[in-house]
């Protein structure tokens, strides 16, 4: 309990906000993604069943999330 209580509301607010700064620097770059392509991704990977570009758009948002992770870190 002793944890919970040290837990300031400054620092519960900063996550909250880093938090929904992070996802939106994400759907903004899913809308990126989306737009420089010239064909439709989600169609793509649920229709056409593309594995290939499922686990390469998967590993492009892991690096992005990486990189929005350490900006805001820093």
């Amino acid at each position: 309990m002793e944890y919970f209580a040290a837990i300031q509301l400054a620092e519960l607010i900063s996550t909250v906000f880093f938090t929904f700064v992070g996802m939106t620097l994400m759907w903004v770059v899913w809308k990126v993604i989306d737009w420089l392509t010239p064909f439709p991704i989600m169609k793509e990977i649920e229709e056409d069943q593309n594995m290939a570009l499922a686990v390469l758009i998967g590993m492009l948002f892991i690096a992005i999330a990486i990189i929005i992770a350490a900006v805001i870190v820093s």
